[in-house]
């Protein structure tokens, strides 16, 4: 029964503070994520609301293409013609 007794002990005095401790440390960095997780999530919003213009943008970028696409075409026949 003694030996009950200064098991209970050893687990009260000994076992229990080094779980609470560990158990403390994984909490804290939990909540480090959940902090890090909640400005992602802000940002991520705040980048949503900035995406509205980009459909008008991509419609004057159909004609820019078009544009580089016939220099491009033009340079590579003014090259063709110069080498043999």
């Amino acid at each position: 029964m003694t030996l009950w007794w200064i098991g209970n002990a050893i687990l009260l005095f000994v076992v229990f503070p080094v779980v609470v401790a560990l158990l403390n440390r994984v909490l804290s960095a939990v909540e480090r994520i959940r902090w890090a997780a909640d400005d992602i999530l802000a940002g991520g919003g705040r980048l949503a609301g900035q995406l509205e213009p980009v459909p008008g943008l991509l419609a004057t970028t159909d004609a820019t293409v078009h544009q580089v696409a016939v220099g491009a075409t033009r340079y590579a026949g003014s090259v063709a013609k110069l080498l043999p």
